[in-house]
């Protein structure tokens, strides 16, 4: 799929078919993950990918009873290690940067899931602490992102989207 395309085709899935992902292609999307930029080449982004059903339920209950989540065949937490991003860029790097630099890797997963015909919703809506037990992550390691993958089982809506005129300002606001 061209990017463009693969840019304005992608919506938030969150019905999904019990389909296996396979490696090979979860490997793939995680490489273009990676692929993101990030503050200072740090590369703070840590990934998590949970395939267990009992670990995909405590996720969708750690956030706010989002079932959906626990019917995807894979779910991906997408992690900054604030150790990594703060001995760089202190405060700001994990107040910040650590924040964009997960964004800019989820978002590129995202496509890259959408390119392969695999749908993905973005989850921000969470409680931080519950994640931490159910993945057992340690203090350094902040969860940011809860993304679901999977086949999807109806074609995906496209919600609208504001009028370049509506956000776009010319030299100044």
């Amino acid at each position: 799929m061209e990017t463009l395309d693969c840019i304005k085709t992608r919506a938030s899935v969150r019905g999904f078919r019990r389909d296996r992902i396979p490696d090979d292609v979860l490997e793939e999307i995680l490489g273009a993950a990676i692929q993101a930029p990030s503050a200072g080449n740090v590369q703070d982004w840590e990934f998590v990918v949970v395939t267990k059903q009992e670990t995909k339920q405590r996720l969708a209950e750690s956030a706010w009873g989002q079932g959906f989540i626990a019917e995807a065949p894979v779910v991906i937490v997408v992690c900054s290690n604030l150790r990594a991003i703060s001995s760089t860029y202190g405060e700001r790097g994990k107040n910040l940067y650590s924040i964009q630099n997960a964004a800019a890797a989820t978002q590129n997963l995202m496509l890259a899931a959408w390119d392969k015909k695999i749908g993905s919703c973005w989850v921000g809506s969470f409680n931080e602490e519950k994640v931490r037990e159910a993945l057992v992550l340690p203090s350094m390691i902040r969860p940011l992102a809860i993304i679901p993958l999977g086949y999807p089982s109806s074609k995906p809506s496209k919600t609208g989207r504001k009028a370049l005129d509506d956000v776009v300002h010319r030299e100044f606001y």
